[in-house]
């Protein structure tokens, strides 16, 4: 099986503090689940329709282990401390 990305796109944060804590817990979750981290932050550089919002990138070795990070008890104690703070945009793209 091809390994994947996991890509996450903040369109809007309304708690600095609440992302703080999620990302130091969600950082924990991924990398306990085989996650690497490729990219996070905002854009250096936006061109055609892009905008400027937070932006993580992480490779994990499969689907299967994306989704038992996603779905893992770290993980959502990550979400919990997160709440209803943020909105983004997440999706789960196969490597080519």
């Amino acid at each position: 099986m091809a390994k994947v990305y996991w890509v996450s796109v903040y369109k809007s944060v309304s708690d600095l503090e609440a992302l703080a804590a999620y990302a130091k817990l969600a950082s924990v979750a991924m990398t306990a689940h085989g996650g690497v981290f490729i990219a996070r932050g905002n854009p250096v550089q936006i061109i055609e329709s892009g905008l400027q919002q937070r932006v993580v990138l992480i490779e994990f070795e499969s689907l299967e282990k994306a989704m038992t990070a996603y779905n893992s008890e770290g993980y959502q104690a990550a979400l919990k401390a997160l709440g209803n703070t943020a909105v983004r945009d997440i999706r789960i793209v196969e490597a080519v």
